[in-house]
């Protein structure tokens, strides 16, 4: 085989190898858009109705002590703590039917976007019947997740956690950031300690150093095993246009609107 041949031999060889290449490459582009397209196109035929979603936000914040030791010229605290109690009402439609009421609810992956710069912040499962009870009860802290009982029994235990599967009372959770103060005496006898909001001002604790945002996401399963999620977000609320939790308590209800789409 002579010089000339095999020059145009191995051009033909590179060429085949490019021409390969390219197409393979092309052909995978191609799978990979029409997968994607598929995925899509099957999102929005889950979800061309809303099921289930959340409109409103009720708060309340406050903040107490753990322990006090109370003298004739001193009051001692331990364990200063903020803590705000939520309420989410769930909506669905007015008819119940197996696609708009509750077989599973969970909430999961728990996140501190934004940590106060004093305290150590956590999330606890409240009781509506304890809802802005300054309180802590350490069984009910989320540790990885929370899964809620569901119950159509009027005769339930809502000191667990525990959903209606007809949506009839809310999800209530507990942000509590403790150890904001801890062994802190407080000289200024002259005027009567009042154990809520008024004590962060009293010990010094601005507001900006009690900035938090945390997130969780909160999965549903209906009774048809169809599967939801939404993510929520939450800004740790100390203030409002009215008032803020200096004043001793804040408690408003705030609108949202939270969609949960259908994965499953």
């Amino acid at each position: 085989m002579n010089t000339k041949k095999i020059i145009i031999t191995i051009i033909s060889i590179i060429l085949f190898i490019l021409l390969f290449s390219l197409s393979y490459k092309v052909l995978n582009n191609y799978i990979l858009k029409t997968n994607f397209e598929k995925e899509i196109l099957s999102f929005s035929d889950k979800n061309q109705e809303t099921i289930f979603e959340i409109n409103k936000i009720t708060f309340f914040s406050s903040a107490n002590v753990k322990n006090k030791n109370i003298s004739a010229n001193s009051y001692t605290i331990e364990n200063l703590y903020q803590y705000t109690d939520m309420a989410f009402f769930i909506n669905n439609k007015d008819e119940k039917t197996l696609e708009n009421t509750l077989k599973k609810v969970s909430i999961e992956n728990l996140r501190i976007n934004t940590s106060p710069t004093e305290g150590n912040p956590q999330l606890y499962f409240k009781s509506i019947k304890h809802f802005s009870k300054n309180e802590i009860i350490d069984t009910n802290l989320i540790q990885d997740r929370l899964e809620f009982n569901i119950t159509s029994d009027e005769k339930t235990d809502l000191e667990v956690p525990t959903l209606y599967n007809n949506l009839a009372n809310p999800i209530t959770l507990s942000y509590i950031n403790q150890n904001i103060k801890t062994d802190y005496t407080l000289t200024d006898t002259s005027s009567a300690i009042t154990f809520d909001g008024t004590l962060l001002k009293k010990c010094n604790i601005l507001l900006t150093s009690l900035t938090c945002k945390l997130s969780f996401d909160l999965f549903i399963t209906n009774n048809l095993d169809q599967k939801f999620k939404s993510t929520i977000f939450i800004d740790i609320p100390l203030e409002n246009e009215n008032k803020t939790i200096y004043d001793g308590n804040l408690n408003f209800k705030k609108e949202v609107n939270y969609k949960f789409y259908r994965y499953e």
